[in-house]
């Protein structure tokens, strides 16, 4: 299995894919992961992992800057490849995001990233927190209980809770979306390469997922 981890500028690169690594090792699957911004990998890979720190328009720029990339990324993804975004790389996912300025984003999910509201509470919304689902919801949350908790570092969130796409969601100061999934692309608000044995259950759940 030959898993691409686009690197753009942005992102926990090096433990993303030493989280995809232990996930795959622990699970018994031969899996080749490659840090890479060379579109002919992306082309090639049968995994793509976007993974995303900082502001969502830096990152969409840093993304557009890397010749063929982005362009390489979509024809893939498009073809059936499995994608998980994380963090901002879930971001990415949206319509557009609102930070700083008006920036499109890829449109594979409905709405906006728009600055959260947490009256009482501090931001960025650093630090452990629930997961809630529904058990069974989707295969990127087997072996996963309500209540599990993930890593979360941000202030800009999806301002749309319906589900689907929103498989999980956490609580700060009302309901966020925490993991979306639409076909074969999903993504992760927190950092799942920070999650521990959580992160490791849902990066070994992608590494098994076989989107219909």
């Amino acid at each position: 299995m030959r898993i691409a981890v686009i690197d753009y500028g942005s992102g926990n690169l090096a433990s993303a894919a030493r989280g995809l690594e232990l996930a795959a090792t622990r699970l018994g699957i031969a899996a080749m992961v490659a840090i890479t911004d060379r579109p002919d990998d992306i082309a090639a890979a049968d995994r793509i992992v976007l993974p995303g720190q900082g502001a969502f328009a830096d990152c969409a720029a840093g993304l557009a800057a890397r010749p063929g990339l982005a362009d390489s990324m979509h024809r893939r993804v498009d073809a059936g490849a499995p994608f998980l975004g994380i963090c901002v790389g879930m971001q990415l996912m949206a319509t557009r995001g609102l930070e700083h300025q008006i920036t499109p984003g890829f449109g594979w999910i409905a709405g906006d990233i728009a600055p959260m509201r947490a009256e009482g509470l501090r931001l960025p919304h650093m630090g452990w927190n629930e997961l809630y689902f529904t058990p069974g919801a989707h295969p990127l949350l087997d072996g996963l209980n309500p209540g599990d908790h993930a890593y979360f570092v941000h202030s800009y969130a999806l301002d749309r809770i319906a589900s689907p796409p929103v498989i999980a969601t956490t609580d700060y100061a009302g309901p966020v979306a925490a993991m979306v999934a639409t076909g074969n692309r999903a993504g992760t608000q927190f950092h799942v390469e920070k999650s521990q044995e959580v992160g490791l259950t849902i990066l070994g759940n992608f590494l098994r997922w076989s989107p219909s």
